[in-house]
């Protein structure tokens, strides 16, 4: 079965479930999820992950995310960017670039921001687009979300494009509108990439229109990808034994953090977590090969 991860250039004007609708279709038996949804109307990294990498997505929907909004300063909409009925304002101020990125400091760090009311969160069951295009009144919590850096790529009034890199569940067409707020205007985003997700960066993407069942096994990346950011501990034979049997392993754990993945001839064989003083517990078991006896020793055959 496939076991790996694919980064994806999404294409403009589909939505991330149409991508990972085309791709099950080269995969299958083997399951496709992505970790982190676009918008039809942005591009750029979508991260699927494939068989049993669906185990994996949390640990992806964790890595920091990179992304260039392109906005129309003087301009609103409902759906803060053009996808909505887009109006211009009478007689905005016209900020300076230096105004422009004194303000953008000061959304570095955590923030409070409200989500999109034109947005898949639910509320009461529902999603909250769906009740917005039913003309049901929305009024979404403010909620926390982490600016890492922000910088102004290209700037000729009404147009600004921004390199935002942030933490997930962040809105960026809410940084467009909210940063414009502050400088007294409006502004709808009217175009958005995502550049990176963590290491998984846009130049290395494969394009959608090129992926056929022939070539895709071998576009995946390995699952090892997906775990980069958390400690990695080699497994011995016999470990890799036991955890595949879901039995607990024993090590000096001092330096041992809560959670590590158990690697294995390279490959990832498990998410350990602490359980007690001095034992790790598998938590995920990702068993790439299959366990035979021969006549002396146990080894894992993939």
């Amino acid at each position: 079965m496939l076991f790996g991860i694919l980064n994806i250039n999404k294409p403009t004007g589909v939505s991330s479930r149409y991508v990972v609708d085309q791709i099950q279709r080269f995969v299958r038996p083997a399951k496709a999820g992505h970790a982190g949804t676009l918008d039809p109307l942005a591009t750029g990294v979508l991260v699927l992950c494939i068989g049993p990498a669906t185990r994996l997505v949390e640990y992806i929907q964790r890595l920091p995310k990179s992304y260039r909004g392109r906005f129309l300063l003087g301009h609103q909409s409902r759906t803060d960017d053009i996808e909505g009925t887009v109006t211009r304002l009478s007689n905005p101020p016209i900020p300076s670039r230096s105004a422009i990125e004194c303000e953008t400091h000061r959304f570095i760090g955590t923030i409070e921001q409200q989500p999109p009311i034109y947005s898949a969160i639910k509320v009461g069951g529902r999603r909250a687009y769906a009740l917005a295009r039913a003309g049901e009144r929305v009024e979404l919590p403010f909620r926390k979300t982490t600016i890492h850096a922000m910088r102004i790529v290209e700037y000729s009034y009404p147009e600004l494009v921004l390199d935002i890199c942030c933490s997930s569940g962040t809105y960026v067409r809410a940084i467009g509108r909210d940063l414009a707020k502050a400088l007294g205007s409006g502004a709808v985003m009217s175009g958005l990439t995502r550049t990176a997700i963590g290491r998984f960066h846009l130049e290395d993407a494969c394009e959608l229109k090129n992926c056929n069942e022939t070539n895709l096994p071998g576009q995946l990346l390995s699952p090892v990808r997906a775990v980069e950011e958390i400690p990695q501990m080699v497994l011995t034979a016999q470990e890799a034994e036991d955890v595949c049997c879901g039995r607990k392993i024993f090590r000096d754990l001092q330096a041992v953090p809560s959670e590590v993945a158990g690697i294995h001839k390279e490959q990832l064989l498990t998410i350990l977590r602490k359980d007690g003083s001095d034992c790790l517990a598998p938590a995920k078991v990702f068993p790439f090969g299959t366990l035979r006896k021969n006549h002396e020793k146990t080894v894992i055959s993939g």
